[in-house]
């Protein structure tokens, strides 16, 4: 099924990940799914992006300065169960953010069912940028969230299930 994604930056200093939590549980918004990493990493796969594509915006200098003040952030990506509303609460709250859509896939938590959704979008030559998910326990579902080139056929070919 399609959802839209939030990302954004916060701070990366104790008690900011709180305050968006805090935000969203007053707003009554549930975070179905999340991932934090260091935004000086998504700076240096933009830079090796760049490199490969030989389009490189800036000298590896410039690079190497913005990884540096990357550092003090934190790329968050998360799925929720009230975007409307969430995008409204970041804007009301001056949040920095942006939004796209991504497929979201409930998967069996055993072996093997994750290579059969991905062996799908290779079968299909569908491109994965990034994945993250949830783990429950070892009976339930987990929800897990991949970013494709091409989010509407590859969601066209998981809505009977994989």
């Amino acid at each position: 099924m399609i959802r839209i994604e939030l990302s954004l930056f916060l701070n990366n200093a104790p008690g900011e990940l709180a305050g968006l939590t805090d935000l969203f549980a007053q707003s009554d918004v549930n975070i179905d799914a999340i991932t934090i990493q260091d935004a000086s990493a998504y700076v240096q796969n933009l830079f090796e992006a760049r490199g490969k594509s030989l389009k490189r915006l800036a000298s590896s200098a410039s690079y190497s300065s913005m990884r540096r003040d990357s550092a003090q952030f934190s790329l968050i990506r998360l799925i929720v169960d009230k975007p409307e509303k969430a995008i409204d609460c970041l804007k009301e709250n001056d949040y920095l953010f942006d939004s796209k859509e991504v497929v979201a896939i409930d998967i069996t938590n055993k072996p093997g069912e994750l290579t059969k959704i991905t062996r799908k979008f290779g079968e299909e030559q569908i491109n994965i940028n990034y994945v993250y998910g949830s783990v429950s326990d070892s009976n339930g579902k987990c929800l897990f969230i991949f970013c494709p080139e091409d989010v509407e056929t590859a969601e066209s070919f998981f809505q009977d299930g994989y």
